[in-house]
This record gives C-alpha cells, structure tokens and sequence, in this order.
C-alpha cells in the first residue's frame, strides 16, 4: 500500500487568500528584451555558491538574465511577497511540511515534462511524493541537494581500537560496551535543545518505522502507538551510553565535546561538523547509517531534500526560459560546484566527490538507499520535539504508553481538518489506498 502524506497547517498569513490564476512573475524582460528568471531559495548559507552560478550564468546567456535571490528567512519574505502578488517564477526550499502547503494550496506548476527528472535518484523523487496530502498527478519539484544523518565517529579513535562500523542494532549496542569497557564515552547529546532529539529519533525511524506512516495515519490505517514503539524503545536505549542528564547539555555543548574527543561518536546530521571543527579543525570525522534494525537489509541512510527547486503557476509562457536555467543548475560542474561549498549529498546520479565525512554512508548514497526524516511531516504546533525531550526524561514505568498515547492524541488535534480531507479523499478514491503501492 502506498499513501501520500501532508500535515495540517498553512504557511500562510491568516485571511491571505491566493488564487492560481493570479500567480505570475513580478517581471518579464530587462529593457535589452532578456527574459528574467527570478529565483528565490532559502539558504542564505550557500549565498557565495549561487553567486558564482549567476554570474556564470548571464555571462554564457544573452536572451535570459538570471536573478538568484537568498535572503535570511526566505519562507517569511516569500509569503510578504504572496501577499502582494510579487512571484519570483522558480523557488528554492526543502522537502517538508513547507512544501507540501505550497501543493496544497495549488501554487506551484507541474513540470512532470522537464526532462532533467530522469537524471535525479529515485529516492529523492518518491520522497516529495511522500510530502502530499493525497495523491496528485504530475511533479511539482525537482530535488537539487540533500543532506544526510546518521552517527558521526571519531575515527582516529575508531583505527586505534580496531573497531569496525556497525551493521545491526546488536551490533551497536556491542560496540558501545566496548567503548565504555575502554573507559571511554560512546555518545553524547545536546538535549537541552529540544531540536537535537530529532536526530536519533528520525535516524532510528527511517529503519523500523513504515516511511508513510503519517499517511496511514491520516486515512485511519494506523496509529503512532503501534508503529512508534521501537522507535521510542529504542532511542531511549541509548542513554545509558550517554553522559549524564543530557537534557542538561545545549547542541554547541556536545558539538564542542565531541570535537574535544569527550565521546566517540554522536548521533547528529552532516550539518554539525563545521561547528565540530570550529573547535577542533584537525578532528578526523566519518559517518555511517544508524543501524537501528538486526536485519541490515533493512536499514537505510536518513535522507531528505534539502533543496529542491519548483516553478511557481502561471509561467508557462516562460517554461523554456525556466528549464533553461534549471538544466544549467543540474550541469554537473555546477553541482559539484555547490558541492565543495556546502558540503551536501547530491540528488542527481552520477559521480561526484563527496566529502570524506560521508564515506561511511557512501554505499547507501550510491545504492539509492534513503528515506525522509520522519519531523518533515510532523506540523509544527505540535512540538514533537519537546514531546521526545520529556519522554526521555521520563523515567516512570508507563512513560513509553504514555508518550505514544499523547502522540496519537495531539496528532489528531493539530491534524483534524487535514485527516477529515484525507479520509474523505480515500472515501471517495478507494482505489488510491492501494495504487502504486504494494
């Protein structure tokens, strides 16, 4: 069986109203008659990246001039710029809960007929189809960027004591002992931010939990209480191999202890390692999938779209100026391009040099083996997060039942028009519970 999912919640401003057929870019040519391409993404962190991208651009094109906005807070200046109607034609955002309320509020152009999408991993794609309230005809993103999460190790540590990637959760948990055995610390945590939490949790889930659970759950399949179990179970487990009270610990405390060599390794996306190596800039990295299942088959590399690129509706007179720009974003040079400055998983198949820190994860990265972070179909008003933090410091003998029952709970309250569309939906669409699916 394969559902699509999407949580409840707008992106937009309270009472904003957008009708599709008003959807335009806020410009058509310069004076010398170029077409403008507008794009707005919302990594302000790879800004010198997309500047070196324009500036190649327009300087190989003389009918399309190329304007690549990447503002601090792009979501918030993007929905100003819905208010008054001011569209750039291409937007750059990741695969989350954003995206699937810009499908649902028609706003973005299937562009099912780029031909770059036979070039982008499978993986990626079936993730952005994940994202959808229903099932929709047509795409409506193509995936750029990705970025991976796992367990990052301290492999200098790692070669001396001759330990070898683990495959299986027995396996983890073993070597975990024989860190401790060495006197040594095997993980530490940052949980005082409560985003931190998320980290093992999602990395956990991608292996033991249905990847389309949030779906299942919204057309009345399944409940958290079942599917989540040894998700909780086991992301608790790791405490014992964890400093003491961890909650009490902020994200730069064990990004600063790790980098210190005060644990071996840490339960934390790629993102971390410029601020480990902000403080210990000669600390040997490498990363492997968290082996949350005793079948390594099962197991797979937590990934999403960290990037990916839709046309806003209403620029079909512009499509071929618009997949102009996007086939030169997915040239090959201009991917490692951004590649050397951010450090991030492409989403296009081919070969390209990744940094040395993913070599652990490269076999999942070249196998096509990746599922989503589960928090990106979580709505943000119910703080999951927060929910994960207070279970794990729950230590009374229901405090499993009683955080998947709150779980359940808040779902339904933060979710309850969403699931009533969903259920209506397959209602009316029994044939979509099982299509494509299996």
């Amino acid at each position: 069986m394969k559902l699509h999912m999407k949580t409840a919640g707008s992106i937009f401003m309270a009472g904003v109203m957008i009708s599709v057929a008003l959807l335009s870019g806020c410009s058509t040519e310069t004076a010398s008659g170029k077409t403008v391409i507008e794009i707005v993404q919302y990594k302000p962190e790879a800004v010198k990246a997309f500047e070196a991208l324009e500036e190649k651009f327009n300087a190989t094109h003389d009918d399309i001039e190329l304007i690549i906005d990447s503002p601090n807070d792009a979501m918030t200046i993007l929905k100003t710029r819905f208010v008054r109607e001011d569209y750039p034609e291409i937007i750059g955002i990741g695969g989350d809960i954003n995206y699937s309320n810009f499908l649902d509020a028609e706003m973005l152009m299937d562009i099912s007929d780029f031909e770059g999408l036979s070039d982008i991993k499978e993986s990626y794609l079936k993730i952005d189809k994940q994202l959808e309230f229903i099932p929709l005809d047509g795409v409506y993103a193509v995936p750029y960027m990705a970025n991976a999460a796992g367990v990052l190790y301290n492999k200098d540590i790692f070669d001396e004591n001759g330990w070898k990637i683990p495959e299986t959760l027995d396996e983890f948990y073993k070597l975990c002992e024989d860190i401790q055995q060495k006197g040594l610390q095997p993980l530490y945590f940052g949980f005082r931010d409560t985003w931190t939490t998320l980290a093992p949790w999602n990395a956990i889930a991608v292996d033991v939990a249905d990847p389309e659970i949030c779906s299942q759950v919204n057309a009345g399949l399944a409940t958290f209480s079942e599917s989540y179990r040894p998700v909780a179970e086991i992301t608790k487990s790791l405490l014992k191999y964890a400093q003491p009270d961890p909650v009490a610990y902020s994200y730069n405390d064990a990004c600063t202890a790790f980098a210190r060599g005060e644990s071996v390794m840490y339960v934390i996306g790629s993102y971390a390692v410029p601020q480990i190596k902000s403080v210990n800039p000669d600390i040997n990295i490498d990363s492997f999938v968290f082996p949350a299942s005793n079948n390594k088959q099962e197991n797979v590399l937590n990934s999403g779209n960290d990037l990916q690129w839709s046309v806003m509706a209403g620029n079909e007179d512009k499509k071929e100026a618009i997949y102009e720009v996007l086939n030169f974003l997915y040239e090959d040079e201009n991917i490692q391009t951004y590649l050397d400055d951010q450090s991030a998983v492409p989403c296009k198949k081919g070969d390209f040099e990744l940094p040395s820190m993913l070599d652990g994860m490269k076999p999942y990265i070249e196998g096509d083996r990746m599922a989503d972070y589960q928090d990106h179909h979580y709505p943000a008003e119910m703080a999951v997060d927060a929910m994960i933090q207070t279970y794990l410091v729950d230590n009374s003998e229901n405090a499993t039942d009683t955080f998947l029952t709150k779980f359940d709970n808040d779902w339904v309250r933060y979710n309850r028009d969403l699931i009533a569309k969903v259920q209506k939906f397959y209602s009316e669409h029994p044939e979509k519970l099982t299509e494509g699916g299996e």
